[in-house]
């Protein structure tokens, strides 16, 4: 072997002992066999959560926790720290200032700090000033991290729950639901959490297609700050029923919609799952009083949906409401009044004939009656895949729904140790194919403060779809918020790598 071989051979040697990724050993004959690639813990999380509210009647709780079980390492870190502060954007800048900075909180302090898995840690903050959070997780702390935000208001036009699973950041975003009529004041926030400024596009589509507009265009989001702008400063008369898309030319961002209703009161709208051929809306509450679905087919191919409503005892075809008509580019709409009929259901929809035209879409959903009415929104959401987590449940109010619209699925739900002390408790529920379970779910024991539900499907089962319904009751208005739950990706595909050093031979 010359001189030049030993030298490569020395230096793969030492990139093998480095990585820990390559066989040290060559192999006796031939070329290395590729191996199938194995699921292996992230080492590194992201999440960004928004500005919870302006009022300043407002209360918000960050939970934050970290599933038990196989870990990225023996140790790890997961903190929030305030981002800069972000001024609204309106029709007469476009954005285009994006946000400035204040002095605001401490960037260097973090908000919430997780120290260990398998117990949620949380945070409180009162009033209107509270930044938008910018968060990392990484080693033993980084694989299922999640964080949930929940704002109470009790007066006032943002009167309500507003709850939201903290996001991790991306370059595109839809938002199915959202609104620019005179009762609603809807504000997408953006949220960049690099080092370096993002520049978004605000697309809106309506009734009868794109609303035409500049001002959505080139809006820059600041290094680690948060922008939130009003959607009714982008289209020049109102629409009930909107969709937005939310893209990044530059830089990557995250995104959700803030909803404030008049009479309904206020919740987020996180993004909907991808465009895709099949979508499934779980966790309409039993007591729901109306469901609107609202859905949006971003090619250039119309689409027929077939809705069906996975309840109790099965999948039925709610009367009155068999289908949806997208055209493309054009935002559709159907009230589906009170569908669940008393018992919480989760909806199904699909295209016949094997067709797969992509389409995005979320339901509005209300319980309550006259001034007493409460709103909460539920995107189409990805199957759990092998694990999802809600944080911040309470000893009352929490209600999981678990969806199987296909086969037969056994799902194991922990209840975690609560933040302030007690023991965490694991049940295995079994979903009927075609079917919605909903639970209450088992409170850990010896439960002080809130806890954390896992749910993970067991293998060989049907896909499972789920959301978790928190009730916080104010003077008889049922307020509420429903969070999704699609798979934590706290795992990553690694291809196996076996070094084959007789390509160093002469």
């Amino acid at each position: 072997m010359n001189r030049t071989a030993l030298a490569l051979a020395a230096a793969v040697t030492a990139l093998a002992a480095i990585t820990g990724f390559a066989s040290l050993t060559a192999p006796s004959g031939g070329p290395a066999e590729a191996k199938a690639a194995a699921r292996l813990p992230v080492e590194r999380s992201s999440l960004l959560c928004p500005a919870p509210s302006t009022s300043q009647l407002a209360e918000t709780t960050y939970t934050s926790f970290t599933p038990a079980g196989e870990q990225g390492g023996a140790t790890g870190s997961a903190r929030l720290l305030p981002s800069a502060a972000g001024q609204g954007t309106d029709a007469a800048d476009g954005g285009k200032k994006g946000g400035k900075k204040s002095k605001g909180p401490d960037q260097d302090k973090p908000v919430v700090s997780l120290k260990a898995p398998g117990r949620p840690v949380t945070a409180k903050d009162s009033g209107g000033e509270s930044p938008a959070l910018i968060g990392s997780a990484d080693g033993r702390l980084a694989p299922g991290w999640t964080t949930q935000q929940t704002t109470t208001v009790d007066a006032g036009g943002s009167r309500g729950v507003l709850g939201t699973r903290c996001t991790a950041p991306d370059t595109d975003f839809w938002f199915p639901g959202a609104s620019t009529s005179a009762d609603r004041q809807d504000y997408v926030h953006l949220t960049n959490p690099d080092d370096t400024a993002a520049v978004a596009d605000i697309e809106l589509y309506g009734k009868d297609g794109a609303i035409k507009s500049d001002v959505g265009e080139g809006i820059t989001v600041p290094a680690g700050s948060s922008v939130p702008v009003l959607l009714s400063t982008l289209a020049p008369d109102p629409a009930d029923n909107v969709t937005v898309h939310v893209s990044t030319r530059t830089g990557r961002v995250g995104a959700a919609v803030q909803s404030l209703d008049q009479k309904l009161g206020s919740d987020w709208l996180s993004a909907s799952a991808a465009p895709a051929g099949r979508m499934v809306l779980p966790g309409i509450p039993a007591d729901a009083t109306s469901v609107r679905l609202v859905a949006f087919a971003p090619g250039s191919d119309d689409v027929d949906l077939k809705v069906q409503l996975a309840a109790a005892d099965g999948t039925i075809t709610p009367a009155g409401h068999e289908g949806l008509h997208l055209k493309a580019g054009m935002t559709a709409a159907a009230d589906l009044g009170d569908v669940t009929k008393g018992a919480a259901g989760s909806l199904v929809l699909s295209q016949d004939g094997g067709r797969k035209v992509p389409f995005v879409a979320a339901l509005r959903v209300v319980r309550g009656k006259g001034s007493k009415q409460e709103v909460a929104f539920i995107p189409a959401t990805e199957p759990v895949g092998a694990r999802s987590t809600a944080a911040d449940n309470r000893s009352k109010g929490s209600t999981l729904s678990l969806a199987a619209p296909g086969a037969t699925a056994k799902v194991k739900v922990t209840s975690s140790a609560g933040t302030g002390g007690g023991d965490q408790v694991v049940k295995t529920y079994t979903v009927k194919g075609g079917t919605t379970l909903a639970v209450k779910p088992s409170v850990p024991s010896g439960l002080k403060g809130s806890y954390a539900l896992t749910v993970q499907p067991e293998s060989g089962g049907g896909e499972v779809y789920a959301a978790r319904t928190l009730e916080l009751p104010e003077d008889g208005i049922p307020m509420f918020t429903v969070q999704t739950l699609p798979d934590d990706r706290g795992t990553v595909s690694v291809p196996a790598a076996r070094q084959d050093l007789s390509l160093l031979d002469d």
